[in-house]
């Protein structure tokens, strides 16, 4: 199999436009730009805590610190944000799923169960280290040809599924609220301009929150309590918190053996934001300072916010289209957001405004994030070219979404494996997960390569191997290449 990976192809010279250094706009200029990467990114982070019970506070702090620290490891070079990561949210509701309010919706946080979700999460961050550390010993293309799209497709495909129920059941509350963050949503990605283009998300929050507040839907009695300034986290909602001889060794493995598959998903997604960036500004961030680097910042990012009680971070596609809208490159202006998220974290009476969120609202954006979930892993098979008329990817494809989904809805919701005194339960995510993996490097066929600009080819055969095609006829449809973005 060949070894040698590409990178993006920059451009001899920069956009005229271009600019790589802020401070020639001035510092008001440099704090506006700032301020509109945090409103970029703000709708999408705050709301994986409203949906998985974690703090708002806690996810704006570990996002700008994140940010920070992503930084300083790839040398203060990537103009990336890292915000909540939505591949992670399976887990946490399989881990630590919402409890229902007096009304009977599933608002209230699981607080019992959460810090084992983030301790999972937390040993999820670690994996990039490991991915990290391969990348910079073997190069890029002999690790990636173990994560190729049919197995990662599936897997982003069935994450987005398995949480389709609680969305519809949220929406379920008041079908009209959320129907108006849906739309908003709808059209202002279709037909908006210029910024509002970027930001539907915080546009649908917005609408749908004003439309419960007019239906007199929104209780702000919380929001006139908390107060003005305090800490964005507790004790009780950190990993720490479970550390010692009560600990629940038994769930312990079992979250970390549900959440960690899961970022496979994630890492591969970071490669292709990186190739992203590096297009859009025009410089070859996959050479220098390289993607060791730029995942290492990731994963210490997300261990670090899964410690004290935050959700896993990955790089945002949000931001990348405001410098692709702005043109402005310089990494100080996403330092600038950061330092913004973390100044909001220690404000609990804002963090209360979201926290009283009718489950309504949450349930029309919901609705479209998870499906837009699956969509990118049906994305992932159709730019990774995966042949279906080849039946090893027909198996892995049908294994994977079957036992993920199959096992998450079934009466158990997961397989429990008695081992001595504790028991591990593994949840349809992570069976599918490692069943498809495990498929993948047994099954004969040809192997399937990952670049790290995020191109796909095909490596040698395997010693003995036959391909065997389904027994179907008709021409093969390949799509066309210049409308994939």
């Amino acid at each position: 199999m060949a070894d040698e990976v590409r990178v993006p192809t920059m451009g001899a010279e920069d956009a005229p436009d271009a600019v790589y250094d802020a401070r020639t706009l001035g510092k008001p200029k440099m704090a506006v730009f700032g301020l509109q990467h945090m409103f970029a990114m703000f709708g999408a982070t705050v709301l994986v805590p409203t949906l998985t019970g974690l703090s708002v506070s806690a996810t704006l702090l570990f996002a700008g610190l994140g940010t920070l620290l992503f930084h300083l490891l790839s040398k203060g070079k990537v103009p990336a944000f890292l915000g909540s990561s939505f591949a992670f949210i399976a887990g946490y509701a399989t881990i630590a799923p919402l409890l229902p309010d007096a009304a009977g919706n599933l608002t209230v946080a699981n607080t019992a169960m959460l810090p084992y979700a983030c301790l999972g999460t937390a040993c999820a961050g670690l994996l990039y280290l490991v991915l990290a550390a391969l990348f910079r010993a073997f190069g890029a293309a002999r690790v990636m040809r173990y994560f190729p799209p049919v197995v990662t497709g599936p897997i982003v495909i069935a994450i987005g599924l398995t949480l389709s129920s609680s969305a519809v059941a949220n929406c379920s509350t008041n079908w009209l609220v959320a129907l108006v963050a849906i739309a908003t949503i709808i059209v202002f990605n279709i037909w908006g301009k210029g910024m509002l283009k970027i930001i539907p998300i915080l546009l649908g929050v917005i609408a749908g929150y004003v439309c419960a507040v007019c239906l007199g839907l929104v209780d702000f009695t919380r929001v006139a309590e908390a107060p003005w300034i305090g800490m964005p986290f507790t004790w009780d909602e950190t990993v720490f918190s479970i550390m010692g001889p009560n600990m629940d060794t038994g769930l312990a493995i079992t979250a970390i053996i549900t959440i960690v598959p899961l970022a496979f998903a994630t890492m591969i997604e970071h490669i292709g934001d990186i190739s992203a960036i590096s297009s859009t500004c025009n410089r070859n961030y996959i050479a220098e300072p390289g993607l060791h680097r730029t995942l290492l910042g990731d994963g210490l990012a997300t261990v670090l916010a899964s410690l004290f009680g935050a959700p896993a971070n990955t790089t945002y596609g949000e931001n990348t289209g405001v410098l692709a809208l702005t043109h402005v490159f310089d990494p100080r202006v996403i330092r600038i957001a950061a330092c913004f998220a973390i100044l909001f974290s220690f404000c609990p009476k804002f963090s209360a405004v979201i926290e009283v969120m009718p489950a309504c609202v949450i349930g029309g954006v919901s609705l479209v994030l998870y499906g837009m979930i699956s969509a990118v892993g049906i994305r992932n098979l159709v730019e990774g070219h995966v042949d279906f008329m080849l039946s090893r990817n027909v198996i892995i494809t049908a294994l994977i979404i079957v036992l993920s989904i199959g096992i998450a809805y079934s009466a158990a919701g997961a397989i429990v494996i008695p081992a001595g005194s504790i028991t591990i339960s593994l949840s349809g995510l992570a069976v599918g997960s490692i069943v498809g993996i495990v498929l993948n490097i047994v099954l004969p066929g040809k192997e399937t390569i990952y670049s790290v600009d995020g191109t796909i080819s095909e490596g040698d055969e395997k010693p003995g191997a036959k391909t065997d095609e389904l027994p179907l006829e008709g021409p093969k449809m390949d799509g066309n290449a210049s409308e994939r973005k």
